[in-house]
């Protein structure tokens, strides 16, 4: 069989290297039957040729070409490795430790977070506010947007951390502050004269590293100083959004993340002209704070808390529409009252009856298979007199929480 296969081999050789593929006069004095018989023929001998010894020689010198092509690449990564390596030295040479760095050996997990007082909005946030981000919270008036930022002021100085509030409205209240537990003989207050004060002030706090929360009361009293100097009824048109909020952003978020430093901007809602179709609501201070921000917080009042035929308080709803932090789009609800604050056991009501920590069964209520009261007024003021059940149903909300 291999003498006739080497026979085949020879022969088709010396008809290829004879033959050779016919020229078109060929084609056309042999006609079509037998160009095609000796295509034919050409076929049957290079399928033969590819299965006699050769295809194995073949095969070796493909592997060795394959062995050559590796050990080549083998060399080029190692010459890329090496430059990378100087470039890398290079640069932090240049700019500093830790300017360029390979995210394995300083991996940077996700940021730490800042309770905001409410058990439910931390749970839309995804633990509280992220510490060294922006975040921005908008809503119409007398929504709870300084109250919300009193809080988150009160939890940062609870575990030792220090607050600023730049009062750019002027209408700071010490006293209520006291009341939702903001030690305000700590607390750094600033009420500027002008825009550019107030972001220095945010700018220099921030660089110092020694500031763990700066609230901003509010982008929309941030004027600049051209306004301030001017006449009134002069137009500066984009000033506030151009010549502040978006040169100032870019020297305040890098700072921000250095110095671990979070920083809550409120603002509030204007409506544009002529907007038939659509939301015509937009917030102030132009488009630079939504991009900046890592969380941006919509809070609108939902409801009035009503009892002994005086309104106590308001029913407020969250939405979170923007989190690079955690999933976003999530809602909280959460009460407010007057002269209180957020109502805090109401909001563990809620998350222990979300998580099947505690049971309502009609208008009962039920913890560990212990009826409570009935009605939500009710429980919450057995919980309020009952500090034991209280720091039951925490600690078991809290067990909840850790397995997520």
């Amino acid at each position: 069989r291999s003498l006739s296969t080497t026979i085949a081999f020879v022969i088709g050789v010396v008809i290829l290297g004879g033959i050779g593929v016919p020229t078109q006069k060929q084609q056309s004095s042999l006609g079509h039957k037998g160009v095609s018989l000796q295509r034919t023929f050409r076929q049957e001998i290079k399928s033969r040729v590819r299965k006699s010894g050769f295809q194995k020689r073949s095969s070796e010198i493909y592997a060795s070409v394959r062995d050559t092509a590796a050990e080549r690449d083998e060399t080029v990564a190692g010459m890329k490795a090496k430059a990378l390596e100087a470039v890398m030295k290079d640069v932090n040479a240049r700019f500093g430790s830790g300017a360029v760095m390979r995210l394995g050996d300083h991996y940077q997990h996700a940021p730490a977070t800042i309770s905001s007082g409410a058990l439910t909005l931390d749970l839309a946030l995804g633990g509280g506010w992220p510490q060294g981000r922006i975040v921005e919270i908008y809503g119409p008036e007398s929504s709870g947007k300084t109250t919300v930022a009193l809080h988150a002021m009160a939890q940062v100085q609870k575990k030792g951390g220090v607050a600023a509030l730049i009062d750019a409205e002027h209408a700071f209240d010490a006293e209520y502050a006291k009341r939702l537990g903001v030690d305000v003989s700590s607390l750094i207050l600033c009420q500027p004269d002008s825009g550019e004060m107030a972001l220095e002030v945010v700018d220099s706090l921030a660089r110092s590293g020694a500031v763990d929360l700066i609230a901003v009361d509010s982008v929309a009293a941030l004027a600049p100083r051209a306004e301030i100097e001017g006449d009134i009824g002069t137009v500066t048109v984009g000033a506030q959004a151009r010549c502040l909020m978006s040169h100032a952003l870019r020297k305040i978020t890098p700072l921000a993340a250095k110095s671990n430093c979070t920083i809550l901007f409120l603002n509030q809602i204007r409506y544009k002209i002529g907007v038939l179709y659509g939301n015509p609501e937009v917030t102030s201070g132009g488009n630079a704070l939504k991009f900046y921000s890592s969380v941006r917080l919509e809070i609108r009042v939902k409801g009035r808390i009503e009892g002994d035929g005086e309104l106590k308080g308001i029913n407020v709803k969250g939405k979170v529409v923007k989190n690079k932090c955690a999933p976003p789009y999530k809602i909280a609800e959460f009460d407010i009252i007057f002269g209180q604050g957020i109502d805090s056991m109401g909001c563990l009501l809620d998350v222990s009856e979300s998580m099947g920590v505690c049971e309502r069964r009609g208008s009962y209520y039920y913890f560990e298979g212990n009826k409570i009261a009935q009605g939500r007024d009710n429980t919450l003021q057995v919980l309020r007199s009952n500090s034991t059940l209280e720091a039951g149903m925490r600690k078991a909300v809290d067990e909840k929480l850790t397995l997520l």
